[in-house]
């Protein structure tokens, strides 16, 4: 049974992640260990407050979590080439395409994102990998990319990513990644739905 309220959510979150067998990556039959938390965007807030406290609770149970925040990433990835500030001088001005096409060349995922969270996660002990930030990042980052590209990054460590949408899973349509409840982001059918995981 999945849990409905997120309240409900939060306690299985908590017993999934602390339990042997997600943190072994046991029964993934060669898959990647890419889970994904589905939630209804409206709901951001309450989610945040509620992954702290199992951050809290984890790290109380001896697991230790390293999360990224894709939107911070981008900002730091952004001043370190030296182009925040211009950035934000010329975007009010600028063709919101145009803006979008030159925010994606200097933030891709294969060129820029994957090799920065790789750093991020060598220099770091960690149990749990958890990803945030996916929708403050939209459009410039799509989800799908992201994953695509750190299925050679993330390695030997489970990784939870935090979508502010759905995750729709069908056999015959594949699985899909709905930002917002809006946006097909596209298709992804290697990630795990982490409220479909047992305990």
């Amino acid at each position: 049974m999945i849990a409905k309220t997120l309240p409900e959510q939060e306690e299985h979150l908590f017993t999934v992640l602390s339990g042997r067998r997600f943190l072994d990556m046991e029964g993934l039959s060669g898959d990647v260990p890419f889970f994904i938390y589905p939630y209804p965007p409206e709901d951001a807030l309450e989610v945040a407050a509620a992954k702290k406290r199992v951050k809290n609770r984890l790290a109380g149970a001896g697991v230790t979590v390293f999360e990224i925040n894709l939107y911070d990433l981008s900002i730091e990835l952004l001043k370190a080439r030296g182009v925040w500030d211009r950035l934000l001088a010329i975007e009010p001005k600028k063709d919101k395409a145009d803006f979008r096409e030159a925010l994606q060349g200097m933030l891709d995922p294969e060129q820029r994102i994957a090799p920065a969270i790789r750093d991020r996660l060598a220099a770091q002990q960690f149990d749990i990998f958890f990803l945030t930030g996916i929708g403050e990042v939209f459009p410039f980052i799509r989800s799908h990319n992201v994953l695509n590209n750190l299925q050679s990054v993330v390695k030997g460590k489970p990784m939870l990513m935090f979508f502010p949408g759905r995750y729709e899973q069908s056999d015959t349509l594949g699985s899909s990644l709905v930002l917002f409840g809006r946006l097909k982001d596209d298709q992804y059918y290697r990630a795990k739905n982490i409220l479909e995981q047992e305990g």
